[in-house]
């Protein structure tokens, strides 16, 4: 599955073949035990999305909640996706080296880390970097973006 259309996150599911299923709920639960308070999971963009929803911070540039993490199936990987190492070069620096530690085979892009099974995730190092960023902090990293030339808002 490369974009879901589906509407919830159990519709998503249902829409998984067994493994991937089992594998991606795996995941889903590192992440929600580890979320840190005031992020909502929804489904964007064909995902299961974290965002921080629009009543915390609606001046986003697509209207859509400002995303902060999210779990999808690929096509022959699945992928979580975390916006906080894409945003905070600290943070990058922090994943990067922690993930080196683990000795599993590094698969990351900006924001994506692909993985083939679970076996090949670091899923105690995806759980601690998801609770590394409060809201509040992700909120600043993302005005300080906006104000050294990220996207503006949708007027």
């Amino acid at each position: 599955m490369v974009h879901s259309k589906a509407e919830t996150v159990p519709a998503y599911f249902a829409e998984l073949p067994a493994g991937r299923r089992r594998e991606l709920a795996v995941v889903r639960a590192e992440m929600r035990r580890n979320l840190p308070p005031g992020y909502e999971e929804t489904m964007q963009s064909g995902m299961i999305a974290y965002v921080v929803p629009l009543s915390r911070y609606p001046d986003t540039y697509n209207g859509a909640p400002l995303m902060y993490a999210a779990l999808a199936a690929q096509k022959n990987h699945s992928a979580v996706y975390l916006h906080s190492i894409y945003s905070d070069p600290d943070a990058r620096d922090w994943f990067t080296a922690e993930y080196k530690k683990t000795g599993k085979p590094m698969d990351i892009g900006k924001s994506c880390v692909r993985f083939g099974s679970l076996d090949d995730l670091p899923l105690d190092l995806i759980g601690r970097a998801i609770a590394r960023t409060p809201v509040d902090r992700y909120v600043a990293l993302r005005e300080r973006a906006r104000g050294a030339g990220g996207p503006s808002p949708r007027r």
